[in-house]
């Protein structure tokens, strides 16, 4: 993982014309796009805003509301995370908490797939569209890899 603590991305093409249903589903959309894609991702944790009220803190309480921070962000080729846990069990490593993953995509060239130095400065531009709450362009899923609708 890198980019720990706060480090033009989309979803893959089909998944925008098509409703996904899972993770693998997801999987699937990445790599059968024309371009190879590299995966984009950053992994956020759920946190009272500054300056919260009563009412939001009992929200936050009950598991709703509340502020997605970013705390990790990573690249990797539809391949490398092909199995959602893959993606969990390397972030535990970190020893980071999180709750939400957001996931958006870069296309390569002429059959290459983008490399990670090719991704960071994409990577960086989701990392701060996330911290500007401009998510919808971003799919999202929990930790359990379950698509999440944020709104």
């Amino acid at each position: 993982m890198s980019c720990a603590s706060h480090c033009q991305s989309h979803a893959p093409d089909t998944a925008s014309s098509v409703e996904l249903a899972s993770y693998a589903e997801f999987i699937a959309a990445a790599k059968a796009q024309k371009e190879p894609q590299r995966l984009l991702w950053v992994l956020a944790k759920a946190e009272l805003p500054n300056g919260y009220t009563d009412s939001q803190y009992a929200l936050f309480k009950q598991g709703q509301g509340g502020a997605l921070a970013p705390v990790l962000c990573v690249d990797k080729l539809p391949e490398e995370v092909a199995d959602f846990s893959v993606l969990v069990a390397e972030s535990a490593q970190t020893g980071v908490d999180w709750d939400i993953a957001f996931v958006g995509s870069l296309a390569g060239r002429a059959g290459i797939a983008p490399n990670s130095d090719e991704a960071d400065q994409p990577l960086r531009l989701m990392l701060r569209q996330i911290e500007a709450g401009m998510i919808a362009d971003f799919l999202t899923f929990d930790r359990q890899g379950q698509l999440v609708r944020l709104v």
